[in-house]
């Protein structure tokens, strides 16, 4: 699988490591009222989507950029990548 990496272009897979699903960079406040159930659901409630999945990849063989890489999980077809930098800025949440 090729991942274009949007400043280093086309690279393989095995330079990543897959770390999960990208809704992972917006970790739940510590300070809430909620934050024992908030954090249960982070860690432990995860859907296994067939089909387009945004995801979490670090390029440790590289830059050591984190990148949301959207992808079919069926076909492998990445649809687009990001740094996710610029996904937590642009959805106006800290990482």
């Amino acid at each position: 699988m090729i991942i274009t990496h949007p400043v280093l272009g086309p690279r393989d897979a095995q330079e990543f490591t897959y770390l999960g699903d990208a809704s992972l960079i917006h970790r739940p406040d510590p300070e809430a009222d909620d934050a024992t159930g908030a954090f249960h659901e982070y860690l432990y409630q995860r859907e296994n989507i067939a089909g387009e999945h945004r995801e979490l990849w670090f390029h440790e063989q590289g830059d050591r950029s984190w990148l949301v890489v959207t992808r079919n999980t069926l076909t492998h077809e990445v649809l687009d990548v990001e740094f996710a930098n610029d996904v937590a800025r642009r959805e106006g949440r800290s990482q």
